[in-house]
């Protein structure tokens, strides 16, 4: 390969890696758009702010069930775990099945929508 090439490559390269966001920013782009649509009619990313689903600020590391004031079925309350991105996605594939008498009725099917909606969850609250 000639030397021209090589420093052509290397610009363009390095011209991509600055101006394309990295992909953790495009899939919470994407969660965040999909939080919108599919889940903010019920949840809140407002600490304290609970609506039909409680408030998801802060969701990941927290114990399930335990947002002061959110309604929560008794399955959710005994579930005994602390929410990550694993069991977040697990939930989120189908609710019903991994807590009994959850009241979540939404799943969310797509592989690729449950990362981008975790990444989302995960990323830092965004000020206006």
């Amino acid at each position: 390969m000639s030397s021209r090439f090589l420093a052509v490559l290397a610009c363009s390269t390095l011209a991509l890696s600055v101006l394309a966001p990295p992909a953790g920013a495009q899939d919470a782009a994407t969660g965040e758009r999909l939080f919108r649509t599919r889940c903010a009619s019920c949840h809140s990313l407002e600490p304290g702010q609970n609506r039909i689903g409680p408030s998801l600020s802060g969701v990941i590391g927290r114990k399930a069930g335990s947002v002061e004031g959110a309604r929560y079925s008794q399955g959710m309350r005994d579930l005994g775990i602390t929410w990550d991105a694993a069991q977040l996605d697990t939930f989120l594939t189908n609710p019903r099945a991994m807590v009994k008498g959850s009241t979540m009725t939404i799943s969310v099917t797509s592989a690729t929508d449950r990362a981008a909606l975790t990444a989302y969850l995960q990323s830092p609250p965004q000020t206006n």
